[in-house]
Order: structure tokens, then sequence, then C-alpha cells
């Protein structure tokens, strides 16, 4: 029965990912257009090809960063909203690097780029931990209002410090050639490079140092326990700083996707929302590395599978990613539903909040 439960956890995820397609795919019934043949559109634009693979994995890396971002804030019971501010610090921090010191050779330019995005991002993250664990000021509010100076500050190292004069976007001048990293010529001409491989190694990383050292179970403390944790000498405000300056590097890690692999600069508006949508990776991963690595590739498979549906349909344009997104998302947060569905059909009954749980 044990192991029955179990399965029953790790597979509602699953459930709430085919229900949320599910109603997806009703609402394109309602529009008019064959369920079948869109779902047939999405599976081919996103795995169609070595080319649509690659756009697929392309769009999946900064998910990754930026989910395992918002994850690890959340075993510290945190809520990093501020992973689009981060993100955006990192990859003008790594852009501006390339700018100042082009000359650097391969493969020491993209390493010591990568390692200037996420101590920026790092340092872009401390920030609202700091205050949190300082001050008392609630790190929902510190983030959103950083995602707006982050905005503002890097349109104005865009647009007047690096500009590219040879060009009319807002864009920065191009990194020295010694930083490209190089792509993965078995996905064809897709953008998707080495960065792919940065991207899992952050994942290992995470689970290691959370579930494998004695750093990682003091943050899982505080996270489930404060008061217990404090009560046995860990210190939750050092915690709290500490867990907010990896989330941000984290995110500042999407400069190897974006500025080191794909663009060569930085440029104004380049995120769709990355730092958003890794709120929903990582509630749909339930905040473990493993689960963020799927749940991002499952958004970039919506994100470039409906990319076709603007040429392939009549009344269903590429706008139907984000409804399955949001639709996913709902079905993966309704904890209430699924408990009764689960207590009504076996027996399951959703454990009190006075119970201890276990680290």
């Amino acid at each position: 029965m044990i192991f029955f439960k179990k399965m029953i956890y790790f597979l509602k995820p699953l459930f709430s990912v085919v229900l949320g397609l599910g109603l997806g795919l009703v609402i394109t019934k309602i529009a008019g257009e064959d369920p079948w043949n869109v779902l047939q559109i999405l599976l081919k634009s996103a795995f169609g090809s070595r080319y649509d693979i690659g756009m697929t994995l392309f769009y999946s890396i900064p998910l990754v960063f930026t989910g395992l971002s918002v994850a690890l804030a959340f075993q510290a019971k945190l809520f990093n909203i501020g992973a689009e501010g981060q993100l955006a610090m990192g990859s003008i921090a790594a852009a501006a690097f390339g700018i100042y010191f082009p000359n650097i050779p391969f493969p020491v330019a993209p390493i010591l780029a990568s390692i200037c995005a996420f101590l920026v991002g790092a340092v872009w993250g401390a920030i609202p931990g700091w205050l949190r664990a300082r001050r008392g000021s609630h790190e929902v509010i510190n983030t959103i209002m950083l995602n707006f100076i982050a905005s503002g500050l890097t349109s104005w190292m865009t647009l007047y410090l690096f500009r590219n004069l040879d060009s009319q976007n807002p864009e920065t001048k191009a990194v020295g050639a010694g930083y490209w990293m190089p792509h993965l010529k078995i996905f064809g001409e897709s953008p998707v490079s080495f960065s792919i491989f940065i991207a899992l190694f952050a994942a290992f990383c995470v689970w290691f140092f959370l579930w494998k050292t004695a750093l990682g179970y003091e943050i899982r403390a505080v996270g489930q326990n404060e008061s217990a944790a404090r009560t046995v000498g860990i210190d939750s405000a050092k915690i709290r700083i500490l867990v907010m300056a990896v989330a941000g590097g984290l995110s500042g890690l999407v400069a190897t996707n974006e500025i080191l692999a794909h663009a060569g600069r930085f440029r104004l508006g380049f995120s769709p929302g990355y730092g958003f949508m890794g709120i929903a990776v990582a509630l749909l991963g339930r905040n473990k590395p493993g689960g963020v690595v799927l749940a991002a590739l499952l958004f970039g498979a919506l994100h470039k599978g409906t990319s076709d549906l603007d040429l392939e349909t009549e009344n269903v344009t590429r706008d139907l990613s984000q409804i399955l997104q949001a639709l996913i998302i709902l079905c993966v947060s309704a904890e209430g539903l699924w408990s009764f569905l689960l207590e009504s059909s076996f027996g399951f009954k959703k454990k009190k909040k006075s119970e201890i749980r276990t680290l």
C-alpha cells in the first residue's frame, strides 16, 4: 500500500499534464479545429525532425535554469519571483565581460563569462534574501521591484553603455569570437549548444547540494520547520541569504544559452518570460531537480510545438501554448481536487498539518 501511495504521488503530475492537455484540446474543438489534428501538429512541430528536437531543447534550457532557481528557493520556503530580473542582470554581465575582454580564447572565455553571469545573478538574488533575513521584507515584493530595476538598468546599459551603433535593434555590441559555445551538429541548424550540458550539470549539482550535503539539509530544515531548525542551531537568516544568492546565480546562467550560444550579444526583450515560466516549471516538477528538467522539456515542447499553429490551422494560433501551460498549472495546483479523488477512490487521507514531516 505504501508503494502504491508513492506511485500515485509521482504520477499526479503526469495526470495533471494529461488533463491540462485534454482541456486545451477541448478548447480547440470549441474554436472550430479538429483536436486530433492540433495534437498531431504539436507533436510534429516539437519532435518531427532533428531540427525540431533541437529547437525544443533550445527553448527548454533557460527554463531548466529558472526552474531550478525557483525550486531551490521553494526548498527554503522562499518564493523567488525575481528570476526574470536575475537572468537579465546575469546576461548583461556576460555580454559586458565579452565586450570588455574580446580577445580571451576559447574555452576560457565562455567559462569566465558564465562565472560572471552567475556571480552577478547571485548578487541580484542576495539583495531580496538579505532584506528578508535582516529587515523582514517579504521576498515576493522585493523580487518584483527588483525585476523593474533590472529592466531599467539593462535598458540603460544596452542603449547607452554598450550599444551596437551598426544596428537599429536595441542590442549591445557582439562578444569576442572566443565566447561562442559550439552548437551540437546532431540537431542540424538549430541553435542548441553545449549549454544543455551546463543545464543538466546544474540540475545534478542542485540535487547533490540539497540531498547529499549538510548545508542542503539545513536549507530543507528551515523550509519545513524554521522554529525546529533554530532550536538545533541553524541560522535561518544566513540560509535565506545563501539560498536566494544561489537561486539568482542559477537564473543568471540563462546567459550561457542566450548570449554565449545564440545571439552573441544582449538584446532587450530576448526573454519571453523565462523567469515567470520557471515558477510553473518548478511547480510541475514538484521542486525536485529531475522533475524540473522534465517539466522544462514539456514547456519547451509546447513553446516549439505551437509555433506552427499559425500556418497549419485557421482558428488556433501559437497563443495556445500559454493556454495549455495555464491549464497544466491549474491542474497541478488543484491539490484539493486530487486529495478528494484519492480519498474517495482509494481511501487515502491527507496528512494533517500537525504531523511531523520527514526531511
